[in-house]
């Protein structure tokens, strides 16, 4: 996946937004409550892949917080291949929380190294003196239905430089997002099992969207049952 170039395409207004997510064929987006296990080799690979092609990563903080989210890249072999891309030795992670319900045992809040935007709608709480540089983009959306995320994309896009962002769920994140037409891109990785799980959440929760997001498929891969799946989402 070398080579998206995503930051190319990027408009003045806002990043390009691209989700990454992983499902079972049933269209289950867990195993157990967690995504750790769900993909094999290959999967684990593309999720790296994808996080050397960006300069932000974008996180709901209840999935940040299940998945225990700490450095973004692998080690120097991907921050070598990141600064070859054009970008940073390691993306600006962008953590949404509403109420700012974000753990501060967060090993990515521990690490001196890393950059965070943290996205509320909290007008006035911070996060209790941690390690990362952290920084707050304030946007608390109409009707206080969370997070402004038109605007946030606007913050990261305009204070921050950010050309592509990388969003890696959760399902309520990816639902807002869809429904204010902020994705332009989807890689959907489809694991071989069933789980028949109803307390296990889809990649996508929320209310129904008012109409169909339509794709068009660009690339499908596969390996060892696993397919990848390429997407781009139509312009509203």
């Amino acid at each position: 996946m070398a080579g998206l170039a995503l930051k190319g395409e990027a408009s003045s207004e806002r990043p390009r937004v691209v989700l990454n997510m992983v499902a079972t064929a049933d269209g289950r987006a867990a195993i157990d409550g967690s995504t750790v296990g769900m993909g094999g080799p290959a999967d684990r690979e593309l999720f790296h892949e994808l996080r050397t092609q960006v300069d932000a990563v974008m996180v709901g903080a209840r999935t940040a917080a299940i998945e225990r989210y700490g450095a973004l890249v692998r080690g120097e072999a991907d921050r070598a291949k990141r600064r070859s891309e054009g970008l940073g030795a390691e993306p600006l992670a962008c953590l949404v929380s509403a109420r700012l319900r974000i753990p501060a045992d967060l090993p990515l809040l521990g690490r001196a190294e890393s950059r965070v935007v943290v996205a509320t709608a909290a007008p006035d709480a911070e996060l209790a003196a941690p390690a990362a540089a952290v920084s707050y983009v304030r946007a608390p959306a109409p009707e206080g239905r969370g997070v402004d995320l038109g605007a946030l994309l606007g913050a990261l896009r305009v204070e921050h430089g950010v050309r592509s962002v990388l969003c890696e769920g959760g399902p309520e994140l990816n639902h807002a997002l869809l429904e204010a037409a902020l994705v332009d891109e989807l890689f959907l990785s489809v694991v071989p099992a069933i789980t028949a799980d109803d307390d296990a959440p889809p990649i996508v929760a929320g209310p129904r969207l008012p109409t169909p997001i339509r794709m068009a498929l660009t690339r499908v891969l596969e390996h060892d049952g696993h397919l990848f799946l390429h997407y781009r989402l139509s312009s509203p």
